[in-house]
């Protein structure tokens, strides 16, 4: 395991990234996180608020950034989306795995190299139970995040969102260079899982094998948010740490 993700020449790409609303923003949470060593992700939320200047803003205070749109239509619509949301000059962009192969080639062959594109396998707010009620034939959920992982590497992406608890079999699947990000992490000091349902710690992700992580409310509700997330970084450290022997 590497101390610092992988991915395309030239991106900086953060171990973790902080997502920020619309009402953080208003608050001036970019302000009190500008100089800590992390990204920050803008989702639907924020980027339908503010459009793609927000995106502008969080580069020119010097944050890595993480566009989280999810991109999922036909292969012609996703590329060009993918094109333009390249001028924004985000280090790490998604579409959606479940898109088809075709739809992530296209993805792939539109970001020419100037982004990380991967692709979301399974949201974290659903488990097995929500996924055979939409109507899908599946074993576990770890086996189809793998499938879709699989394809979105023979697709050309860089990497896939998946939740911590399928961070493990991806890796296993995979190699060092393909990028894992993981939602649904939870402090190890204890915060609510909200309506994340495949959650786990920051320093089991990483001992996992995620390439970065996603945090949200653990840091942004916090009455200090950069010490929250200064605590995350030391854990994800320490968890470093402690894998470096096994790797010897």
């Amino acid at each position: 395991m590497s101390d610092e993700p992988n991915g395309i020449s030239g991106a900086k790409i953060s171990p973790l990234y902080v997502a920020v609303t619309e009402a953080d923003l208003q608050r001036g949470l970019l302000d009190i996180l500008s100089g800590l060593p992390l990204g920050i992700k803008i989702g639907l939320e924020l980027f339908t608020s503010r459009g793609p200047d927000v995106a502008r803003t969080v580069r020119e205070m010097g944050f890595s950034l993480f566009l989280d749109l999810k991109f999922h239509d036909i292969p012609f619509t996703v590329a060009g989306a993918v094109r333009s949301a390249c001028s924004l000059r985000p280090d790490v962009m998604n579409v959606h795995g479940l898109g088809g192969l075709e739809m992530m080639r296209a993805a792939a062959e539109a970001s020419a190299g100037q982004s990380n594109v991967i692709a979301v396998t399974l949201l974290t707010s659903l488990d097995l139970d929500d996924v055979r009620t939409m109507g899908m034939r599946v074993g576990s959920v770890a086996d189809t995040v793998v499938s879709i992982a699989l394809r979105a590497r023979s697709a050309g992406l860089a990497g896939v969102v998946c939740s911590p608890l399928e961070i493990a079999a991806v890796r296993a699947a995979t190699d060092d260079s393909f990028l894992i990000v993981a939602p649904g992490i939870r402090p190890a000091s204890g915060s609510p899982g909200d309506d994340q349902k495949r959650v786990a710690t920051p320093s089991a992700a990483v001992l996992a094998g995620a390439s970065a992580i996603v945090v949200g409310r653990p840091i942004t509700g916090s009455e200090d948010p950069g010490e929250a997330a200064l605590g995350i970084l030391d854990e994800m450290e320490r968890a470093r740490e402690r894998a470096r022997p096994l790797e010897g």
